[in-house]
């Protein structure tokens, strides 16, 4: 049986491509013949090199070749030749030394593909030679309209399936070395064994890819089942969400439709219903003790938000359980209200993400307006503070913070998921101790939050500080979702709680006393750290034929932005750059004029920058009346009770 999974080829839809790869041994990279390698064959090539998964290649679009461009067949070759290059130097920039060479594609090796799925053709080398079809062939077949006759010859299914079954790895071998990169439990206990060697006769672990909810049948949860069976009534356990739950039934995907089936042994894609409170991610097992797979982690991250809000008041809840179920089905979508304003805001990757959101909400009967879309930010700091004192409402608690901020290569690394809440703490405090932290430090760490910031005990012989770590770690988290400068996402700290005065009776160190006197010590200490406001700057890659090289160029640089390369290829010049995603809403208007429309190019997330220094308090200003705050900002002492 072989499982094929489509996921859009837009960046704005990688978080598609990053949930499937988890359930799947192989990927086919269908590359246009005419734009050649862009940014987003990068992107999902390096994704699938990141989950170990074997990329295939298949070159798309030659019909392009010969009834756009024209080009007789020694030029097509010579264009098929560089695209096979640049995807091997994909391959050998993101690959793990071991696999390096033995997952570069050949055509000689039957691992690259050739075609037109339009118009139903495609072949590999052998299968080339087997039926003697050479590129001339296929430019006389369209020159004389003999194109059905070509899709009967070698037809493009057979193509696909001949490079799957000869180069994707079956789940018992792929487990072998897939399982590692992506589970970190014990690899010689019982469960470690039994994904290794994909036993269907072991415990039944499996991870979830994709969520939907079916109108009719309620929530299915869809993933890779890596050992044991499953079976209808089977009791399961979420190890994420700590809960058990009863599959109601067992299904496998044929087309778009669910096959019920009594049972599924591992190695297959089950659909289970039933599982309630399931997301994307969550491990789910037969057994409660089970280390959870590493957490799948998104190349990209939510920079533009729209507020959504009914036509009609009385839609208000049809919208709300929408959006639940939007969110649901793709956790790279993030609703939620604005307690200030009441508004309800919904972000995602890019506008023609949110511009699909919102399309689907209409499609489902709900007439609703929606604001310009506007872009997140995240909060920071750049100095060392503190400590600063927290003092609970009654006044009999205190709490002492510092603050300073994380490195980038930890952050980098909460991330990719290398640490983070589920990480073994000696694990974790051995990264840490590798990247420089002393010991008490990498020892003491109480929390990490998946935005990158980390929360450290430091304090020394603190009474009844065990029963309150819970609540100093909710006041953490709380400011973390909800920064003082302008209520945006904080990333890129380090708190340090020092010390802790707390009282002896436990009905005066309760959860309405902790969260308050942490969150005041918290916002003091960054608001005395230099804090600053960071924006989402996206790599751009442009195409362009020479002469609107300039045009380009003079663009990006308009924007904000810089260009890093240029790049001379045989047709036309790559322009690769960096520009501030606040400054692209008429990027494609702007882009398609100044080149009379010759231009392909994309957007991908790239890092986040610090607003220039001049824009600073104007941002800050924009976003706090946005929400209806005051345009300045809150001073430490506001935090600081005398």
């Amino acid at each position: 049986m072989i499982n094929l999974i489509d996921t859009p080829g837009h960046i704005d839809f990688s978080g598609r491509v990053t949930r499937s790869l988890r359930a799947i041994d192989g990927a086919i990279v269908v590359v246009d013949a005419v734009e050649e390698v862009m940014i987003q064959t990068e992107t999902v090539t390096r994704q699938a090199l990141e989950e170990r998964v074997r990329p295939l290649l298949f070159i798309n679009k030659i019909d392009r070749l010969i009834k756009e461009l024209r080009l007789p067949p020694d030029q097509i070759q010579e264009k098929l030749v560089r695209i096979i290059r640049d995807f091997n130097r994909l391959i050998e920039m993101y690959a793990e030394p071991e696999y390096r060479e033995k997952w570069k594609v050949s055509p000689t090796a039957g691992s690259v593909a050739f075609g037109s799925a339009r118009d139903r053709w495609g072949f590999t080398l052998a299968m080339a030679q087997k039926r003697d079809i050479k590129f001339s062939d296929v430019v006389e077949a369209y020159e004389k309209g003999r194109v059905d006759e070509l899709k009967q010859v070698v037809p493009v299914e057979e193509a696909i399936l001949d490079m799957v079954i000869e180069h994707i790895p079956p789940p018992h071998v792929a487990q072998r070395y897939r399982v590692p990169k992506i589970w970190r439990g014990d690899l010689e206990s019982e469960i470690g064994q039994a994904m290794l060697n994909c036993d269907e006769n072991g415990p039944a672990v499996m991870c979830v890819t994709n969520v939907l909810v079916d109108p009719h049948a309620g929530v299915v949860a869809t993933g890779r089942l890596f050992s044991g069976t499953l079976h209808e009534g089977d009791t399961i356990y979420l190890i994420g969400a700590r809960r058990s739950s009863r599959i109601q039934q067992v299904g496998i995907y044929m087309g778009q439709y669910r096959d019920v089936v009594e049972a599924l042994p591992a190695g297959n894609i089950p659909a289970l219903l039933g599982v309630e409170g399931v997301k994307a991610g969550e491990t789910i097992a037969t057994t409660k003790d089970v280390v959870p797979f590493e957490q799948i982690r998104y190349i990209s991250e939510p920079v533009m938000t729209i507020a959504i809000e009914p036509k009609h008041p009385r839609d208000l809840p049809r919208l709300v359980d929408f959006l639940n179920k939007l969110t649901l089905e793709d956790p790279t979508l993030v609703a939620k209200i604005d307690q200030e304003s009441g508004e309800y805001l919904l972000s995602g990757m890019g506008q023609l993400h949110l511009e699909i959101a919102t399309h689907w909400i209409k499609k489902a009967g709900i007439d609703i307006v929606t604001s310009p879309p506007i872009v997140i930010y995240r909060e920071t700091i750049r100095k060392r503070a503190g400590p600063f004192e927290g003092k609970s409402p009654n006044k009999h608690n205190r709490i002492y913070i510092e603050v300073e901020p994380l490195e980038p290569e930890i952050i980098e690394l909460i991330r990719k998921g290398e640490i983070g809440e589920y990480t073994d703490r000696k694990t974790l405090a051995k990264i840490l101790r590798d990247h420089g932290w002393d010991t008490d430090e990498a020892r003491g760490v109480w929390a990490v939050d998946e935005k990158g910031n980390i929360l450290i005990d430091l304090t020394k012989g603190v009474q009844f500080l065990h029963e309150v770590r819970e609540m100093i770690s909710a006041g953490f988290y709380s400011c973390m979702e909800d920064g003082p400068l302008a209520r945006e996402l904080v990333r890129g700290i380090k708190v340090k709680l020092v010390d802790a005065q707390l009282h002896e009776d436990p009905a005066h160190r309760g959860y309405a006393q902790i969260v308050p006197a942490t969150r005041h010590a918290l916002y003091a200490a960054m608001l005395s750290a230099d804090p600053i406001i960071l924006e989402p700057v996206q790599k751009i890659t442009v195409k362009v034929p020479v002469e609107y090289v300039g045009v380009v160029t003079r663009i990006i640089s308009q924007k904000r932005g810089r260009v890093i390369t240029i790049e001379q290829r045989e047709y036309v010049t790559q322009v690769i750059g960096e520009i501030p995603a606040a400054e692209t809403f008429d990027l494609a208007e702007v882009l398609r004029g100044g080149t009379g429309g010759r231009a392909f190019w994309g957007l991908e997330f790239s890092s986040w920058q610090p607003v220039p220094a001049s824009m600073q308090a104007e941002v800050i200003a924009a976003i706090r009346r946005r929400k209806g705050l005051s345009p300045e900002p809150p001073k430490p002492e506001d935090f600081i009770e005398r």
